[in-house]
């Protein structure tokens, strides 16, 4: 199992923050360096000093970190045009050397688009919208050096684009997409994924969207074994109960809670659950950090869950 360490920005956090749990994670050995992509906290926090772009912090990242894996869970398709965020993500994959991901998803949160003036579709326009940008993004990137790139959809039209510039992973970066829709949700995931994953969602219903996109992926001809399968949960570890009870109180979030539907409690119980979802068959495990200040809780993980996982 790949562990992986996924932020949340929006609830507040500067760049040298991020830096310094980026740089923390990759010392201690952790696969990647994710974090979400919204614009307005959520809950009753602050949110001070306010939203970081999500490109913008990774373009950061891509010269300040050597080894991380780079990414989004996940770019809203409502942020950005479809052929600049191709050129975007293509940069910062040559900024690192190769490293970025990029998870991308039809943006869900209404609240932080009427905030920041940015148009609000519905679920069924977004979803469209989302198509048509992964059809556009991964037809620049794939087009030959010295061809030319066109796509006429309902929402975007491209013309005669020389498809530049390219990503420096070939063809393309990796493409995440995730989400429990039981209907269009499991068919892009098996046009377009090359990793699957689902934040916050229990063991039996994991089971279930995984097997949904699998059918998908089985009625296209695909092998299903191409993608790489995930979770995203909540991370609260603690060395004792005492220690448990102080880093839910921090995100406030109580630990009875915490264990029944994220990763909390000791080393033994974390490893315990990792491996409930390793069994039907997720291979990475974003664990989500929210209290950024708390680098000890990375450095607990990484000595004490991750040799065992």
């Amino acid at each position: 199992m790949e562990l992986r360490i996924f932020t949340e920005p929006q609830q507040g956090a500067s760049y040298d923050q991020l830096l310094a749990v980026a740089r923390c994670a990759e010392e201690t050995g952790f696969a990647a360096f994710f974090r979400s992509d919204h614009y307005l906290k959520m809950g009753s926090v602050s949110g001070e000093p306010g939203p970081t772009d999500a490109w913008t912090t990774l373009a950061g990242l891509a010269r300040d970190t050597a080894r991380l894996r780079l990414g989004t869970l996940m770019t809203a398709a409502t942020f950005r045009l479809p052929g600049p965020l191709a050129i975007t993500v293509a940069q910062v994959d040559q900024m690192s050397g190769g490293r970025v991901e990029l998870g991308i998803g039809t943006g869900w949160y209404a609240e932080e688009h009427s905030a920041y003036g940015i148009p609000f579709p519905a679920l069924r326009e977004r979803f469209d919208r989302l198509e048509e940008q992964l059809a556009i993004i991964t037809g620049l990137w794939e087009t030959p050096v010295g061809k030319t790139f066109d796509f006429l959809g309902k929402y975007y039209q491209v013309r005669n684009s020389p498809a530049l510039p390219k990503p420096a992973q070939r063809p393309c970066p990796p493409i995440l997409l995730g989400g429990t829709g039981a209907k269009r949700t499991p068919g892009l995931a098996a046009r377009y994924a090359d990793e699957f994953n689902l934040p916050f969602v229990s063991v039996e219903d994991s089971a279930a969207q995984f097997e949904r996109v699998r059918w998908a992926c089985a009625e296209i001809g695909r092998d299903p074994d191409e993608l790489v399968w995930s979770n995203a949960l909540v991370l609260c570890c603690g060395r004792d109960e005492a220690e448990v009870t102080r880093r839910a109180a921090a995100i406030g979030r109580e630990p009875a809670e915490l264990r029944e539907n994220g990763l909390a409690g000791t080393p033994a119980e974390i490893v315990d659950k990792i491996g409930r979802y390793a069994e039907i068959g997720s291979r990475r495990i974003y664990l989500q950090v929210l209290d950024l200040a708390d680098l000890d809780h990375l450095e607990l993980v990484a000595a004490e869950v991750m040799r065992q996982v």
